[in-house]
């Protein structure tokens, strides 16, 4: 197949999983045209069957704010027809969902047919969709879709309660690579972070309010005055500074470290204890899985997606949103002794191999051959 990818190009989970499931179609022998503002950053190297287009956006006087849209459909037609293109595969609604119909409108006039399918994330329904602002022309592009797809049963119900959804909504599982992620611990490398043998806590994410990280050097704060431990902040964001103050204010700012982003996240998982994420709202939680998928068991809150793959009591723990006080406390239940630590991280391993890389993207090959 020759399959259009649009997506946006940064950590988020979107562009994390649009970049992933592209590189393994490529691997599979099917061509994989990338059409975005900068090259992801998952896309790391050369890769055959992989071409990346990037979308121009001129400047002009006229324009306070330069029309990515209208020039991301544009590129869209052009990549279609000079590269004979399939299908496209959209990630996230907004503006991607939009910028294709548009497309397939033009390429319409002019005879071709191009399937376009929509891929919801998360924020894209449950925050910025529902602006008053973007809401009517989410709603209609999605349904103008010729297929529709969830990362998580939760986002598939939220989308139904939240827009007038007139198609079915397909739940494809966000997935990992869990042979990328099955590493040893490099031993120098944790004993750089924990050179007494302190344990390592982690998290990883874009640091937006949603993801609370106060609440995560709270909890760092609780764990610490009982289990010698370090803590890893990975990624970067608005929110990196309040968490930093509130470290400072603490009196913990010397046991954490603020690595900035990462792109090799499995040789950093490798080394952790444990993952914290503290979030408002996860649609699925492509970091959880990822940790787990590294042996490393999760405390998070219950928020969303986070039931479907977060397994209280086997794979980690869960609580109510910002209930420290307990995510402090199962912290510790994992952590203090190093049998019960390693039961869980036996557990999250096994567990994270259902959504192995091997399972998930063949159902999206599926979804594809219905439409060619």
């Amino acid at each position: 197949m020759n399959i259009g990818i649009v997506c946006y190009p940064t950590f988020g989970g979107s562009g994390v999983l649009a970049t992933e499931l592209g590189k393994a179609l490529a691997q599979k022998g099917h061509q994989v045209h990338f059409i975005t503002y900068q090259q992801p950053v998952r896309l790391n190297g050369f890769i055959p069957n992989i071409f990346y287009h990037e979308v121009q956006v001129p400047t002009y006087p006229l324009f306070d704010y330069p029309p990515y849209e209208t020039a991301l459909a544009s590129t869209m037609v052009d990549v279609i027809k000079n590269n004979h293109l399939d299908l496209l595969h959209v990630h996230y609604a907004i503006p991607h969902a939009s910028a294709a119909y548009m497309a397939k409108q033009i390429l319409q006039k002019e005879g071709k047919n191009i399937p376009v399918i929509t891929t919801l994330h998360g924020t894209d329904i449950t925050l910025v969709g529902r602006d008053k602002t973007y809401a009517p022309v989410v709603a209609f592009s999605i349904n103008q879709s010729d297929a529709i797809t969830a990362v998580s049963q939760n986002l598939r119900d939220e989308t139904f309660k939240i827009f007038p959804i007139e198609k079915e909504i397909e739940v494809i599982y966000n997935f990992v690579d869990v042979e990328r992620f099955s590493r040893k611990p490099i031993d120098a490398f944790r004993k750089v972070i924990a050179p007494h043998g302190e344990r390592i806590l982690l998290h990883a994410s874009n640091f937006r309010k949603i993801k609370r990280v106060q609440d995560v050097v709270k909890i760092f704060y609780n764990v610490q005055k009982e289990v010698p431990a370090k803590l890893l902040f990975v990624g970067d964001g608005p929110e990196r500074s309040t968490a930093e103050d509130l470290a400072r204010e603490l009196g913990v700012c010397d046991e954490v470290r603020f690595v900035g982003k990462q792109e090799q996240m499995e040789d950093i998982l490798a080394i952790a204890d444990l993952f914290l994420l503290t979030s408002d709202y996860e649609s699925f939680g492509l970091a959880a899985l990822e940790a787990m998928a590294s042996g490393v068991p999760v405390v998070s809150t219950n928020a969303g997606g986070l039931r479907e793959i977060n397994i209280d009591g086997v794979t980690g723990f869960m609580s109510n949103i910002g209930d420290v006080a307990s995510m402090s406390r199962q912290a510790l239940e994992i952590i203090r002794k190093d049998d019960v630590l390693q039961g869980f991280k036996q557990r999250a391993a096994i567990h994270a191999k259902q959504y192995d890389i091997h399972n998930i993207v063949p159902q999206y090959e599926a979804l594809y051959s219905r439409f060619l």
